[in-house]
């Protein structure tokens, strides 16, 4: 069979797929195969472009404690192994002629689905078939020439015009879910369009705190009081910051528009008055954030007293009723568990120019702020709380988020309170 990438094929196409796939002789006796199946074609159909994480799978679908530590344990490395062998055994034998092929790539946990057509068609679109025919049987009627030239017209105009409606019609009524050019979801065209209207590229600009020391003897931060200047390293970021930026890359990539993305520590302030800006990090590392107007509701500061003295913080300038006046991180001495990020929509220097602010307490708050704007569930959320319905419709805004961590990995981020601003 010759594969073919579909735009056309709907949704419960998909799933009809799935359910023969989990009713076939080389899954149904795997109930975690079948479910591990299920859950991976929901999440590729349903949030497509947004990569699905080990924990995820561990804690959703395979059983596994909130403990767990996809470093040390390859069970959904293992799984998704045999989930793949299990396909391609099926479609070896039993759905070999299946109109629908789905597929688990190496190194993914995204489900592709496309559609087949069998090689004699893609190859032999005029095939002649010789049939022997008994003496007494009627001889087919032979047309002239020109009449078979006009049929043919004919029938290819009546095609491409059907062809043409049932495109229409599916462009209209169904979600393009197979391999090819994916609909861009109508949460990134609320949310985004500020940063991909302009002719510029947008400028993503990640900290990169100042450290002193060096990798092979430690690091850690640099102390103003009593540190040289002379043995700053100001060339390092933190995990959170590069997975957020390959967040953003997906994002920009589904409009086809590219950013540009530079370090903190080399931005200037002519470049914020000319570009769109994406801010990566938290001023105590991203510090081009204080020369330029920042937050004003949600507001990072050192603690200045009291057993949490010079860590860092996010002050609730104005409290509403029931609301914290300040949210901190865990302490730096135990495991991270617990964070707070920052989400804020700015005008730029430029009127016609916007700043976008994604910041956590740690690394990884500030990965779960860029993840809350790059996926569209979270989306969808934020844009319902300002009241957001059309292209335009998004106004400048602080948010405050809380951050749940396991082994590094932010697993589950609440939207906690929300400010408009008026400029």
């Amino acid at each position: 069979m010759a594969v073919t990438h579909s735009l056309t094929l709907a949704r419960e196409q998909c799933f009809q797929q799935i359910e023969k796939l989990t009713n076939s002789h080389s899954l149904h006796s795997s109930e975690s195969l079948c479910k591990l199946l299920r859950y991976l074609a929901e999440h590729s159909l349903d949030h497509p472009g947004i990569a699905l994480k080990e924990y995820q799978i561990a804690t959703e679908v395979l059983g596994r404690p909130a403990g767990f530590d996809p470093q040390s344990d390859s069970t959904v490395r293992v799984q998704a192994g045999r989930l793949r062998v299990k396909l391609s055994e099926y479609y070896a034998q039993e759905g070999a002629h299946d109109p629908i092929l789905v597929e688990l790539p190496k190194g993914s946990y995204a489900l592709i689905f496309h559609a087949r057509v069998s090689n004699i068609a893609a190859r032999a679109p005029a095939a002649v078939i010789a049939v022997e025919r008994k003496d007494n049987e009627p001889k087919p009627l032979i047309w002239p020439r020109s009449s078979k030239i006009a049929v043919l017209v004919l029938s290819l105009l009546l095609l491409a015009t059907v062809l043409s409606l049932l495109v229409q019609f599916t462009v209209r009524t169904r979600p393009q879910v197979a391999s090819g050019v994916q609909p861009i979801p109508v949460e990134y065209q609320l949310f985004w369009s500020r940063f991909i209207n302009n002719p510029q590229q947008p400028w993503v600009i990640f900290s990169n705190g100042s450290f002193v020391g060096r990798p092979e003897t430690g690091m850690r931060y640099y102390n103003s009081t009593s540190d040289t200047k002379a043995f700053i390293l100001d060339h390092y970021t933190g995990v959170g910051e590069v997975l957020a930026i390959h967040q953003l890359d997906h994002v920009f990539n589904v409009f086809g528009r590219p950013v540009r993305v530079k370090r903190g520590a080399l931005f200037s302030l002519d470049d914020a008055k000319n570009n769109d800006l994406i801010f990566v990090g938290s001023p105590s590392e991203n510090l081009t954030l204080l020369d330029i107007p920042g937050t004003k509701d949600f507001v990072f500061q050192r603690v200045t007293s009291g057993p949490r003295k010079g860590d860092l913080a996010v002050i609730n300038v104005q409290p509403q009723a029931g609301e914290a006046k300040m949210f901190l991180a865990t302490p730096a001495n135990q495991p991270t568990v617990e964070d707070y990020a920052v989400v804020s929509l700015l005008p730029g220097l430029d009127p016609s120019r916007s700043i976008l602010i994604l910041a956590g307490n740690s690394t990884f708050g500030t990965q779960a702020a860029v993840e809350f704007v790059c996926q569209e569930a979270s989306l969808k959320e934020l844009l319902q709380r300002l009241n957001v319905s059309k292209i335009g419709d998004l106004k400048p805004f602080e948010a405050l988020l809380h951050v749940k961590i396991a082994h590094g990995v932010p697993v589950v981020t609440e939207l906690i309170s929300i400010r408009n601003r008026s400029n």
